[in-house]
């Protein structure tokens, strides 16, 4: 739901990356007063950090995951947010996702932070990210541009993405392309992710464009008979996922498959956010496709033979 506004807001917390990453590109950045201990746009440093996550994102990624598991099945949060803080702030809106319990905080977690205080935050004030495909984040973008008090700005911004998305020249061969948002366990991309992969011209062989992510086994996936695996791992840049593609060189699976090539690309800027940097992320794929790496953003890791 849209908050309704007569004027441009003046004081924006942000409590998830994409929605930083969005108000930024709408020109709101002067508005933001708070944000994520994820949002980690140069823009935003020094604001005041309005969550913590219960989980060590330094830890190897099979504890991590067990820690995700074990949290969801008892029903607590993955994120806290700080209620006396965003109390302080006297935000004129909030925003959030219900996209994943696991990426970023949810409305229900910020009602929990705040139920208590004397100064409430209404619901209105609370505008909750809700897109799970190309077509739902430009939407996203349209409604927080309408919260923001920037609708013209918005507009704009969302028929630069269609353009730029059309714009895409997919590979004429349709390779067969595994995207990993994880590699311990292997959980294959989700959501806008399936929509990248065909919009770049390859067969995504796990995931239903809108779908969620989920959990898989080498066995299953590699029976799929993928030409290219892309590591794209949630939470990640192209340093860390580069790491984790190479530690894959080292699964007897994959080196029964010489021939499948794999790929680290940047996932935080290009795929796991549901930003404008998702259009890039399609760019990006139909050039490694291709077998062009693009400097920064994606690296090939093993060539096929």
């Amino acid at each position: 739901m849209t908050p309704p506004v007569s004027r441009p807001l003046r004081r924006i917390v942000s409590l998830l990356p994409s929605a930083t990453d969005l108000l930024l590109s709408l020109g709101a950045g002067e508005r933001l007063v708070g944000v994520s201990h994820s949002c980690d746009h140069p823009a935003v440093r020094g604001l005041p950090v309005l969550t913590r996550s219960i989980v060590d994102s330094g830890a190897p990624q099979a504890e991590i995951d067990r820690a995700v598991s074990e949290a969801v099945r008892e029903g607590r949060a993955l994120y806290q947010v700080d209620g006396p803080l965003l109390e302080r702030l006297r935000p004129d809106l909030v925003v959030t996702q219900g996209v994943c319990e696991v990426c970023a905080v949810t409305p229900s977690t910020v009602e929990a932070a705040v139920q208590y205080l004397p100064g409430c935050l209404p619901a209105e004030q609370v505008l909750s990210l809700e897109g799970r495909s190309v077509g739902g984040i430009l939407e996203d973008l349209r409604a927080l541009a309408v919260a923001a008090g920037l609708p013209e700005r918005g507009a704009a911004l969302v028929a630069e993405a269609r353009a730029a998305w059309e714009a895409v020249q997919p590979v004429p061969h349709a390779p067969r392309v595994l995207t990993l948002e994880w590699v311990d366990p292997p959980f294959f991309g989700g959501h806008w992710v399936p929509e990248q992969v065909e919009r770049a011209g390859g067969v995504n062989v796990l995931g239903t464009p809108g779908a969620e992510s989920g959990r898989t086994t080498w066995a299953e996936a590699l029976a799929l008979a993928p030409q290219v695996i892309v590591v794209m791992c949630c939470g990640y840049g192209l340093a860390h996922n580069e790491t984790f593609a190479r530690s894959l060189l080292e699964r007897p699976e994959l080196a029964a498959q010489p021939e499948t090539e794999v790929w680290a690309v940047d996932a935080n800027a290009l795929f796991s956010r549901p930003s404008l940097g998702v259009v890039r992320g399609a760019q990006v794929l139909a050039e490694l496709l291709r077998g062009q790496a693009c400097p920064g953003e994606s690296v090939c890791v093993r060539p096929s033979p």
